[in-house]
């Protein structure tokens, strides 16, 4: 089963610990880990299930394409890491 990470900053605000979800894409190991943990959903994704503007995932070191949908495909051993998209200078 893919692997799912939240960074540092996310876990200040809603217990997300490092965890193993069942799925082929990003968005169905996404639901998995928010079956588990309503809260942190609304943190992640919006009411459609797009990923907030200022969230990033990345799978294998590769940023999610499909943003609305999460549709990326994730393998067996793939590790998911989800974290906001922080900008400034």
């Amino acid at each position: 089963m893919p692997t799912v990470h939240f960074t540092l900053n996310l876990r200040r605000h809603v217990e997300c610990p490092v965890q193993t979800a069942p799925g082929k894409t990003i968005a169905e190991a996404l639901a998995a880990v928010f079956a588990a943990n309503p809260k942190l959903k609304g943190y992640v994704v919006d009411e459609r299930g797009a990923l907030r503007k200022h969230m990033a995932v990345f799978v294998d070191g590769q940023a999610a394409v499909d943003r609305e949908g999460l549709s990326d495909a994730v393998g067996e051993n793939s590790e998911i890491f989800v974290m906001q998209a922080l900008s400034g200078g």
